[in-house]
C-alpha cells in the first residue's frame, strides 16, 4: 500500500489505550509482520507525507544504520516527503527525484507520533522511577535512534528500537537494493498457483516457504501459524506434498488472517505498539499461536510447539495433517 500527498488516513486520538492482554507475561519478541507495519503506515502516513523534514537527530552510528547518521542527517533535512508505502515487511518513504528512505521495525522497533503515550514505550526501570500518571508519557531516550522535526505544526515523529535489530537506509536516485530487490509477491497479492509452484520439488516445510520473503513477503510467524491452522495443513509437512486446493486454502486463510489482523491494529504480543501508541487487538483472536500447551478452541486437543526453520512453530494434531 502506498500513500501519497492528499490521501487520507485515520490517525485515531493519540490518546492512551489498554487492552486487557497488555498485562499478560510476555512470551517471546515477537517481530512486526505484514499487519504491523501496515497499520504503521496508516497512522504515521498523515503525519509524514506532505511534510518537509526541518531536522533529523540520530543517534551514535551502530548497526541499526545502514547509512551512516551523519550522511543521513545531512540526505534528509530540507526534504519533503512525497509518499510512504509498505513493500513486504519495509517501509519505504519517497523524497522526491527519486531518493527514498528504507525503514525496517526488525524484532523491537516502533516508529511513533511523538504524542503517542503508552507503557509499552518505556522500559521497566524508567516506568518504575515515574508515578503511575507518568508512565505513559514518552521522551525520546538513548534507544530513540531517529527523530524527525517536521515543518508546521502537529507530532513529530519517533524511531525507537531497543535491540537495534531495525534497520534506516538511504537510497539514492537510481540505486537497485538488494533487500528489495529480492522480495517476491506481497502475501496479499499472492496466488494459489505462485504458492503451488514455489512449493514444487521442495523438501521444506510449507510453514518455511510461507516464512520465505522471496515467496510471501510480509509473512512472519504469527500468520503462518494461524493460516496453517486455519487451513488444516500441519505445518512441518514437505512444500512438495502439498496440493493444489491445499494451497489454495492456505493463501485464502493467509489473507482472511492478514485482513483481519489490520482491522484491529495488528498483534502487541511483546513489543509492537502502533504510532498513536494504542495496542492492536489480533493478539487476543489467535487459534494457536503462542497456545503451547492450551486447549484447541476447535476440538480440544493440546496445541503443540516445534521448531521449524528455526521458528517456534505451534499447530493442532489433530486439526491440522
Amino acid at each position: 500500500m502506498r500513500l501519497v500527498a492528499g490521501d487520507s488516513a485515520t490517525v485515531g486520538s493519540f490518546l492512551p489505550s489498554f487492552l486487557p492482554s497488555f498485562f499478560r507475561p510476555r512470551r517471546e519478541l515477537v517481530m512486526p509482520e505484514l499487519p504491523e507495519v501496515e497499520t504503521t503506515l496508516r497512522q504515521i502516513a498523515p503525519l509524514l507525507v506532505g511534510k518537509r523534514i526541518e531536522r533529523v537527530t540520530t543517534t551514535a552510528p551502530s548497526y541499526f544504520f545502514i547509512t551512516p547518521p551523519a550522511e543521513l542527517r545531512k540526505s534528509l533535512e530540507g526534504r519533503q516527503v512525497e509518499f510512504l508505502e509498505r513493500v513486504g515487511k519495509y517501509l519505504v518513504l519517497g523524497l522526491g527525484e527519486g531518493d527514498r528512505l528504507l525503514l525496517h521495525l526488525g524484532m523491537t522497533g516502533q516508529l511513533f507520533s511523538s504524542e503517542a503515550a503508552s507503557v509499552r514505550l518505556l522500559s521497566a526501570t524508567a516506568r518504575a522511577a515515574l508515578p503511575p500518571e507518568e508512565q505513559i508519557h514518552f521522551k525520546p531516550d538513548r534507544h530513540t535512534h531517529l527523530q524527525f522535526e517536521l515543518a508546521g505544526e502537529g507530532p513529530q515523529v519517533y524511531f525507537r528500537d531497543v535491540r537495534k535489530f531495525g534497520k534506516v537506509q538511504w537510497i539514492a536516485a537510481g540505486e537497485s537494493n538488494d533487500r528489495l530487490d529480492r522480495l517476491g509477491t506481497d502475501a496479499l497479492e499472492m496466488s494459489a498457483e505462485e504458492l503451488f509452484s514455489a512449493n514444487r520439488g521442495r523438501r521444506v516445510a510449507i510453514k518455511a516457504m510461507l516464512l520465505d520473503q522471496s515467496v510471501a513477503a510480509g509473512v512472519g510467524n504469527i500468520y503462518a501459524d494461524e493460516a496453517l491452522f486455519l487451513a488444516g495443513v500441519r505445518p512441518g509437512r514437505a512444500a512438495k506434498r502439498v496440493t493444489r486446493v491445499e494451497c489454495e486454502t492456505i493463501v485464502t486463510q493467509l489473507k482472511r488472517v492478514l485482513k483481519r489482523s489490520i482491522e484491529t491494529g495488528g498483534s502487541s504480543i511483546s513489543d509492537y505498539v502502533a504510532p498513536d501508541g494504542s495496542d492492536g487487538g489480533y493478539q487476543d483472536e489467535r487459534k494457536v499461536y503462542g497456545r503451547k500447551g492450551e486447549a484447541c478452541l476447535v476440538c480440544g486437543n493440546e496445541i503443540k510447539r516445534k521448531l521449524i526453520a528455526q521458528r517456534s512453530t505451534h499447530y493442532c494434531a489433530h486439526c491440522q495433517r
